[in-house]
């Protein structure tokens, strides 16, 4: 039955398997990986959507690679200035050719990558290059243009900071990290984004470091021709030259005690708790990361234990989620929880720290972990029912390994994951040094 279901995903994705040593493929279709001399490297992905393209730039930078003291958000500030113009196309002229190809365009950024994507139709593929590889070989801006962007930026953070869960993440990153640049989150420090307007050299020098051929995958993934693709990339992209930069991230030392911080919330608020540990690194080979994803949905998703009490029988909470995700250096493993009532705040935290130790005394149960598994590379596989889907999900791997084949041996290695892993992982990082516990209340509350 689950060999059925999963034929009946891929199939519906726009692939049929054929061998049964492929039937444990999670990303079903076939792709070519090129790597032009300049170090750019080109994934294409052939799919059977009629006439649309999906084009994803994956650079591997994000707010992981802000080392400098005060220099904080400047990744995230850069995938506002892409859209500012460049030497061939000025201001104004990436909406005007989008809005004519009727595409779909946005970017985003995060700790380890900043991701820029259009989705289109084909014929608009050698146009859209065009103008993707100027902007990235000849950025252009002024520096009026400059300090326009670093006033809407200033006005995204205050728009976020209005929000007590963007709060909740800021303080509980600058107290889980002391060295790490984990320790501020994407959009920086206020201070630092009030100080853009006078980092106009420093702006050009970051897009100097990381915004280079070597440094940046492109993602075709659509009704295209492998062969046709990569020329025009090597049409376009072919003379790239770029600066070579070697950059060393602060390594965090092991975490010697458990540390807490409290937010007092000017306005009224239900009240929020965010309980953390030091988790891993992604890793391909390595089980930990892995075997803490499983356990993630298992102990704290909307089927866990802690959710049916807290938000469907006691009704203490409005929600209890998981945070954890795939990121280049040790991060964090937190859970998050929304508090219908201030006196039931501590019982909730109380609850969730008892969750994580749980999991550290007793073994899951096999078939638990089986179905866990199996709904996972389920949900997975239908979810890549575009090309858009494709690109997206690639461009998350991409950005950890530069190869689709990431996917596959993640999901190899969550079959390798035994209940007893599980057990020994939760006890390797879930210890009382290692937790990080944030709670905010509104004023009025106190």
């Amino acid at each position: 039955m689950k060999i059925l279901i999963l034929f009946c995903v891929l199939f519906l994705a726009g692939s049929v398997l054929t061998t049964t040593a492929q039937t444990r493929k999670v990303f079903p279709y076939e792709y070519k990986v090129n790597d032009l001399p300049n170090g750019l490297r080109v994934v294409i992905v052939p799919t059977d959507y009629p006439n649309l393209v999906s084009l994803y730039t994956v650079v591997q930078a994000g707010s992981r690679n802000e080392v400098e003291e005060n220099k904080s958000g400047y990744a995230h500030f850069f995938e506002h200035l892409m859209f500012r113009g460049s030497a061939n196309y000025p201001a104004g002229s990436f909406d005007r050719i989008m809005k004519k190809a009727g595409a779909s365009s946005n970017a985003y950024t995060s700790d380890d990558r900043t991701v820029y994507h259009e989705t289109f139709a084909k014929e608009d593929l050698d146009e859209i290059l065009g103008l993707e590889a100027d902007r990235f070989k000849n950025l252009k801006f002024s520096l009026e243009q400059f300090k326009t962007e670093a006033g809407a930026v200033l006005g995204e953070y205050n728009k976020n900071s209005a929000s007590p869960l963007f709060k909740m993440y800021e303080v509980l990153r600058e107290t889980a990290f002391n060295n790490h640049t984990y320790s501020h989150t994407t959009m920086g420090y206020l201070k630092d984004i009030k100080d853009y307007p006078n980092q106009y050299d420093y702006a050009l020098q970051f897009f100097k470091r990381f915004y280079r051929p070597d440094n940046i995958t492109i993602v075709v993934v659509g009704d295209v021709k492998p062969d046709e693709v990569l020329a025009k990339v090597k049409k376009y992209f072919g003379d790239w030259k770029g600066e070579d930069y070697k950059q060393e991230i602060p390594a965090e030392p092991p975490q010697k005690e458990p540390r807490k911080a409290h937010i007092d919330w000017d306005s009224p608020t239900l009240p929020y708790v965010a309980v953390a540990y030091r988790a891993p690194a992604f890793s391909e080979t390595e089980k930990d990361q892995a075997a803490l994803d499983l356990m993630s949905a298992i102990a704290f998703g909307e089927n866990s234990d802690i959710y049916q009490k807290l938000v469907l029988e006691q009704q203490k909470a409005v929600f209890v989620s998981p945070d954890f995700d795939n990121h280049l250096d040790p991060e964090l493993f937190t859970v998050f929880a929304q508090v219908k009532d201030v006196k039931d705040l501590d019982y909730v935290k109380n609850e969730i720290i008892k969750t994580y130790k749980k999991y550290t005394q007793e073994k899951i149960p096999q078939k638990k972990l089986d179905e866990t598994r199996s709904r996972l590379r389920y949900s997975f596989s239908l979810a890549m029912n575009s090309n858009e889907a494709i690109a997206g999900t690639l461009a998350r791997f991409i950005a950890l390994r530069r190869s689709p084949e990431t996917i596959d041996k993640v999901f190899a290695l969550y079959d390798s994951i035994t209940p007893e892993d599980i057990q020994r992982i939760a006890a390797k990082y879930f210890t009382d040094n290692s937790q990080t516990v944030v709670t905010l209340t509104s004023k009025k509350e106190k």
